[in-house]
């Protein structure tokens, strides 16, 4: 009998602990989603410039703990809306991340305020053998000849924003892609530069590092400059001048040269002494 009790008590203690932990299980769930928010997610990776239709988008709850500045919280405030910039899916979707209402799809999307995109005529060597890709950022230099009709090398703007390769502006897991066409983003100054240069010379682009944006003065390059940059390869006694010094031969000291006294030999006569 004793032995039914000892098991009838253990099996209420069992229940009335999972129906405790239950409880607390719930009572936890409420106050996450009582202190947690509704946001707008995407339901896909989304590339940049794409007019927002409902099934790109969906629903998540976000910890209130940690808030989102300008976050949607409904879909249909999403809909029909273009994104300046790509979202991953899962990624919340701000206003920040949307161009204004009314706007169109495609690349007028990512212009900034003020901004122009003009496109540059490229091959393999000039489009840095297809390594400009959305979103890098290049130098544009100019090859011409100079007021002297002299040829000249020069770079005329720097730190532009690459928009479009072709007709994309999105290259799949950043691979290389040569092109004839790369689209820019200038300012309206920056286009009447490009405009010129590139009806006096040929344009090329110069590859730089995005986290680089120090700008730099060069006086460009001329034919004459080719010969004086030989320094600049660390070549063994290498001038500044970029001629070659070389090594003059050991030359002997006089003193190698000089004839050595004669000896003598003393000679004893008596109490006279001699030298011969």
């Amino acid at each position: 009998m004793n032995k039914y009790r000892s098991i009838l008590a253990l099996l209420v203690s069992l229940l009335l602990g999972l129906g405790a932990v239950g409880l607390l299980s719930r009572w936890m769930q409420q106050q996450m989603a009582a202190g947690s928010l509704e946001v707008v997610v995407a339901a896909q990776d989304i590339p940049i410039g794409t007019r927002l239709s409902a099934s790109m988008l969906k629903t998540a709850r976000w910890p209130g703990s940690t808030p989102l500045r300008d976050a949607l919280s409904s879909v249909e405030d999403a809909v029909g809306r273009v994104v300046n910039v790509g979202v991953f899916q899962d990624e919340p979707l701000l206003k920040a991340k949307l161009a204004p209402s009314g706007e169109k799809g495609g690349l007028s999307a990512q212009l900034g305020d003020g901004q122009r995109a003009v496109t540059v005529k490229v091959n393999e060597v000039i489009g840095v053998a297809g390594f400009a890709l959305p979103g890098n950022y290049v130098d544009v230099m100019v090859n011409a000849t100079d007021q002297n009709n002299h040829p000249v090398s020069k770079i005329v703007l720097e730190r532009i924003q690459v928009l479009a390769v072709a007709q994309d502006v999105v290259t799949p897991e950043g691979k290389p892609k040569v092109v004839n066409a790369v689209t820019l983003e200038v300012t309206p100054a920056q286009a009447e530069t490009i405009d010129l240069a590139r009806s006096i010379g040929t344009l090329s682009l110069v590859l730089r590092n995005q986290r680089d944006p120090a700008g730099i003065q060069t006086p460009g390059a001329r034919k004459d400059d080719l010969w004086r940059t030989t320094h600049s390869l660390n070549v063994p006694n290498a001038r500044a001048d970029g001629a070659i010094r070389t090594p003059r031969a050991p030359t002997a000291s006089p003193s190698a040269f000089t004839t050595p006294a004669p000896t003598t030999t003393p000679v004893i006569r008596g109490l006279a002494v001699s030298a011969q």
